[in-house]
């Protein structure tokens, strides 16, 4: 894609990496779909660094403002589903 992830400078090098592979789950699951443990393993993992809801709301709407992805609606999906499946945005 060509865009920039939404992140806040005072994190870690590790911290950036690990947002960012979290967006970059949200982005399989409208593209090719993705393992429902693989995403909310991620969005565990962003929850550790943006444990704010506000900060959350603020990232997730910069990144669905600029890909057309919704955070929000996948992972609401993936917390609806088992284990295992897999979630297909469309």
């Amino acid at each position: 894609m060509e865009y920039q992830y939404p992140i806040d400078y005072s994190w870690s090098t590790e911290e950036i990496v690990d947002v960012i592979k979290f967006f970059e789950s949200i982005e399989r699951a409208y593209e090719k779909g993705i393992e429902r443990d693989e995403v909310m393993m991620a969005y565990r993992r962003f929850k550790e660094i943006v444990p704010s809801k506000a900060q959350e709301k603020t990232l997730c709407g910069e990144f669905e403002e600029i890909s057309g992805y919704s955070s929000y609606r996948t992972i609401k999906k993936a917390k609806e589903a088992s284990a295992g499946d897999k979630i297909i945005m469309k």
